[in-house]
């Protein structure tokens, strides 16, 4: 049967998360410890889903960033859990996503796709981390890009179901330019968190 602790990350792979290299003390988490960081974690994700930035054609919120950015920091079982749990709190009908609307009805609309693409995100990203990737701006950027493909394809081809491929591909490409926006910013953010502490423990 499977138990909390059996899902608990534990070294080699927790120590080369981001969350890790800031808190030694997080590389062995406890079942305890484990729930505490996931339930941190949807806070996360509420926060960014609640930020919304003027963008033309639409307004755009930093929710997928959070996803991409929260598989590097807790890396690949710690963060998927945590999307998992935070889908849970969606469906009770907690105030979590964007806007004020939650419940499953929600949940299986046109964003659908896109909400079960968070965790196939936050698992592969936070597993290439842990492998190493992400430490330099050309390869941190591709994690970006690769995240958010793996978010978009799933989201397209339900919402693509609904809305029919032409309105897709408008919605689709109405986002590109906060796409760049934010592989840019993961670019910058992700190596220079991951340089900087080294450079502390080395001074």
């Amino acid at each position: 049967m499977l138990s909390l602790s059996s899902v608990a990350p534990s070294t080699p792979a927790m120590s080369n998360t981001l969350i890790a290299r800031f808190f030694p003390s997080l590389k062995n988490l406890s079942a305890f410890k484990f729930m505490a960081l996931a339930f941190l974690g949807t806070a996360f994700l509420t926060l960014s889903a609640k930020i919304s930035l003027p963008f033309y054609p639409v307004p755009i919120t930093m929710q997928t960033f959070a996803v991409i950015a929260l598989g590097c920091v807790y890396g690949s079982r710690l963060a998927a859990a945590t999307v998992v749990l935070y889908l849970f709190e969606a469906a009770l009908g907690l105030p979590v996503l964007q806007g004020s609307s939650a419940g499953v009805i929600y949940m299986v609309g046109p964003t659908a796709g896109y909400l079960v693409g968070f965790i196939s995100a936050a698992y592969v990203i936070g597993r290439l981390f842990e492998e190493g990737f992400g430490r330099t701006m050309a390869s941190a950027a591709l994690l970006f890009t690769l995240g958010a493909l793996i978010i978009d394809i799933p989201g397209l081809v339900w919402l693509s179901n609904l809305i029919g491929f032409e309105s897709t591909k408008a919605v689709y490409l109405s986002y590109q330019y906060a796409f760049l926006l934010k592989t840019g910013l993961g670019a910058l953010i992700l190596p220079a968190l991951w340089h900087h502490h080294s450079e502390k423990k080395d001074s």
